[in-house]
């Protein structure tokens, strides 16, 4: 019997300017039927242009070597890399189906997200369209979409990020593929709803006998469900074998510094693990605790807000019911104070970021910033204090425009504020940013599309400090990362924090990084703030049933709570 999967010495390598670099190289591994294979490593490592090299959706700049074989009977071998495009197409999203990174654009706008997954059965099986509707809403129940009959007519733009995710999930396991292949799947989700697809995954894997390539850059997040793991470092498999004695005995330096640099219940108050280009694990120091130096300034006072968008029209196309995203919140973030805001995935808190923003008009209540306040002044004196309230979006790839470099993107902004004298001094401070943020000076001129999610999102969050904003909002600015960048970010965060006195609101769907990080957490369930305190006593005391689900569903806590 032939393994479901093998890949045999694959290489992959890109020319840019008669330089040739190696992406991913000469690599072998294989799958087999019922089974969870879970690819790990940092962001640039290879693991998503492997996969995309299964279903040969590679670049056609790339150059590509080796042998990929596929055998869903076990017996006669495909070698797909030989296989024309009429005949490749058969095979994708049919016998092998691929969850993609993001899916903010892997969704087309213009079509609803039922007619996108039943378009897929219709190809498929061949069944008809009332049967494709049907499927549809059952796949997007056990996906745990909520109202799954209304959201087969709901167009991309009207669902959260979290719940994109979960529309692509169900359409590339609609067909009941022999391998699917889950490219960061849970990035966007937030902990609970990650932990529930994660074994959702895990048991259609067990109840089809399906094999399953997870790529991720988190080894706690596979602990649970993983059979095997491989693990890449720069293009190459440092480490692979059974998924448990990996985990409990790791041999490889990088493999133990990836699973040291996830913030535990006990690192609040010091330095995160950093990978380093050694790929040993490097422990900081503790940082210096130091004295609160918000000498209780409010900086921010939210009052009564209230946010509400049309969720139905009459037959003459008049908006007749409204729906609250955030429904009557209050708070104040006092001065150099970090504001976790936690909760799942369409609960309101990006909408509330936003609203702060002014990029969504509030229906009711005020937002006060350094005593003004910015719901009632005009479009002209907004756009005034626009460089000191800065944002980094949850989706990098939509945030940067694809047709300017990442150099010029964040040089723009500069440019927009009138900061700094001249464009020399203007491309010294853009390189400096992109420093800070752990990318080479040399990616200056490369443009977003050369770039992996994660340091895609690395830009965003240089091109919003660049300006030295006094607040900023950080709306998932590190769910796209993997473990050890993330770590590097939050240190980076805290450091600024520490050195330029900003003030933030830090939004995440991950209760562990959002204590790491925070002064205070703010919970937010269904459009209000449900429970809010000191990061430690919401952590480790919750007083509310959901807060606790929220700790309980931390990806890998096993892992963190005996680090």
């Amino acid at each position: 019997m032939h393994p479901l999967l093998q890949i045999k010495d694959l290489s992959i390598e890109f020319t840019q300017d008669k330089i040739t670099v190696p992406a991913v190289q000469n690599i072998s591994f294989s799958t087999t039927k019922g089974k969870l294979t879970a690819i790990v490593g940092e962001s640039g490592s290879g693991k998503s242009l492997t996969a995309l090299s299964i279903l040969q959706l590679l670049p056609k700049q790339s150059i590509f070597k080796g042998e990929i074989l596929f055998s869903p009977d076990g017996k006669e071998q495909v070698v797909i890399n030989n296989l024309s495009e009429k005949e490749i197409i058969q095979i994708r999203g049919n016998k092998i189906a691929m969850i993609f990174q993001e899916p903010m654009t892997s969704l087309n706008p213009v079509f609803t997200c039922g007619y996108q997954v039943m378009e897929t059965l219709i190809r498929h099986q061949r069944i008809s369209k009332k049967e494709a509707r049907q499927k549809t809403i059952k796949l997007f129940e056990q996906v745990e979409l909520p109202d799954p009959v209304s959201m087969i007519n709901r167009y991309p733009h009207q669902i959260s990020g979290g719940q994109k995710q979960r529309v692509m999930i169900a359409m590339a396991m609609s067909c009941q593929p022999d391998l699917l292949i889950a490219d960061e799947p849970t990035t966007a989700l937030d902990v609970r709803v990650q932990k529930n697809i994660l074994q959702l995954i895990k048991n259609l894997q067990q109840q089809n006998n399906m094999s399953v390539l997870l790529i991720t850059h988190d080894l706690g997040l596979v602990a649970d469900v993983a059979d095997d793991i491989i693990v890449m470092y720069k293009g190459a498999i440092v480490e692979q074998g059974k998924a448990i004695d990996i985990l409990k005995d790791p041999k490889h330096p990088y493999t133990k510094a990836l699973l040291a640099c996830r913030p535990s219940a006990n690192s609040k108050g010091k330095k995160l693990t950093v990978l380093k280009d050694t790929a040993e694990i490097i422990k900081e120091d503790p940082v210096p605790k130091k004295e609160n130096s918000s000498n209780n300034k409010t900086v921010l006072s939210v009052k009564d807000l209230e946010v509400s968008f049309p969720s139905h029209k009459n037959i003459f196309g008049k908006t007749t019911s409204f729906f609250k995203a955030v429904d009557n919140i209050s708070f104040d973030v006092m001065q150099n104070e970090i504001v976790g805001l936690v909760g799942e995935s369409g609960c309101g808190k990006t909408t509330l970021g936003r609203a702060i923003l002014q990029l969504i008009k509030p229906a009711a209540g005020k937002i006060i910033l350094n005593g003004k306040d910015i719901t009632s002044i005009s479009a002209n004196d907004l756009r005034h204090i626009r460089k000191d309230l800065q944002i980094v979006f949850q989706d990098p790839y939509g945030s940067l425009n694809p047709r300017i470099s990442i150099g010029s993107a964040i040089q723009e902004a500069l440019k927009v504020h009138q900061l700094y004298d001249n464009d020399k001094i203007r491309k010294e401070k853009v390189i400096g940013m992109l420093e800070k943020v752990q990318l080479s000076a040399d990616y200056f001129k490369r443009y977003p599309h050369q770039f992996s999610g994660g340091q895609r999102q690395r830009i965003c969050i240089a091109r919003a400090l660049a300006l030295d904003p006094s607040f900023l909002i950080f709306d998932e600015s590190v769910s796209a990362l993997d473990v050890s960048v993330q770590a590097g970010i939050l240190n980076m965060i805290n450091d600024l924090k520490a050195e330029l006195n900003f003030t933030s609101i830090f939004i995440s769907h991950d209760l562990s990084v959002v204590h790491y990080i925070s002064d205070r957490i703010m919970v937010m369930n269904r459009g209000r703030i449900i429970e809010s305190g000191d990061a430690n006593e919401v952590y480790f005391n919750p007083k509310m049933e959901y807060t606790q689900q929220l700790i309980d569903a931390i990806p890998g806590k096993r892992l963190t709570q005996s680090s």
